[in-house]
């Protein structure tokens, strides 16, 4: 029953921070995807905001919400769960023995960082095919008169381009899904996973490390036993900014490959260090980090809910058990 409710905590609190940080994703997500071999189609943010509003409305910045709504619990519920097996193994096989007897010793912050690690390494495997479909409906268009970087029908019949044409009415999840399958076969879905193990295994270790440090600090500073709300939220924050700003250049690239054109079955795709390679020789750093600002901007306030619903939903599930 504890565990059921610990899981529904993971699914609302998902939910809650995709819906709150979804129209900064796919800012920031088109700002990324932009091509390499023409001029800038946004010089910003804001541009983007705007262009993006002005030709599709509100409703356009959440095109693509649905697959990451759906994968919420199953991104969370790994995260999370995939840290607490971590640490169980670190206590039983790794750290000395009073680490096992005593469950509310806190682990070495060291010792956190790397279980955050190993824990978004295997969260990955469930995100990159989410955030492919995700990724190629973000940077779809309703409208007729300007491109888009990704298409699924019809699919793309030359050479795979970052940027096709538009149709009436873009493809839903489902015929993203069968278009990929088709032309790349099944391992198609996991296309740019190097971009999201590096993201997710480097940015969950900065994630969980820089949330355990901040506590850890903030119950230092008010001399206090336990973190409270207030200071779960604020490392909570500080988590989300850690998270995206130092591995952001691996998401850039993923996101640059997984919005490039469905193309032809037997074509070959372009991997990651070829794609990372040709963003900066086409703009240099600064492409490896379009985007940057407003998605740390968007992180705060969402891994602030979601560590305050897991350290609320935490202590329900202790004393529960107990």
């Amino acid at each position: 029953m504890a565990h059921h409710i610990l899981s529904k905590a993971l699914h609302v609190a998902g939910i809650v921070g995709k819906i709150i940080e979804f129209p900064f994703d796919t800012v920031k997500v088109r700002l990324q995807s932009q091509p390499d071999t023409q001029p800038l189609r946004y010089s910003g943010p804001i541009d983007c905001i705007s262009q993006s509003v002005a030709q599709d409305g509100i409703r356009g910045l959440y095109r693509g919400i649905s697959p990451p709504l759906v994968g919420a619990a199953a991104e969370n519920s790994a995260l999370f769960f995939g840290y607490s097996i971590a640490q169980n193994l670190a206590r039983k096989f790794i750290l000395p023995s009073n680490y096992t007897e005593n469950k509310d010793l806190k682990l070495p912050i060291e010792t956190l960082v790397v279980c955050g690690a190993l824990s978004g390494s295997f969260t990955s495997l469930v995100l990159t095919p989410i955030e492919l479909i995700k990724c190629k409906m973000q940077v779809q268009s309703t409208s007729g008169n300007r491109p888009v970087a990704t298409s699924s029908v019809p699919l793309a019949t030359g050479k795979a381009a970052i940027h096709t044409l538009s149709v009436p009415r873009p493809p839903g999840p489902i015929t993203l899904i069968k278009d990929v399958v088709r032309v790349y076969g099944i391992s198609g879905l996991w296309h740019g996973q190097m971009g999201t193990f590096l993201r997710e295994t480097g940015g969950s270790a900065a994630w969980f490390g820089a949330y355990e440090y901040t506590s850890m600090k903030l119950r230092a500073w008010g001399n206090k036993e336990k973190t409270s709300s207030t200071d779960q939220m604020i490392a909570g924050a500080v988590a989300g900014v850690s998270y995206n700003f130092f591995f952001f250049p691996a998401d850039s690239i993923k996101s640059k490959m997984q919005t490039q054109a469905i193309g032809v079955q037997g074509e070959p795709v372009k991997g990651f260090w070829d794609v990372g390679k040709g963003m900066y020789r086409a703009h240099g750093i600064t492409a490896l980090y379009r985007g940057c600002g407003i998605t740390c901007l968007r992180s705060a306030p969402s891994s602030a809910i979601i560590f305050f619903c897991f350290e609320t939903l935490k202590e329900m599930f202790k004393d529960v058990g107990n």
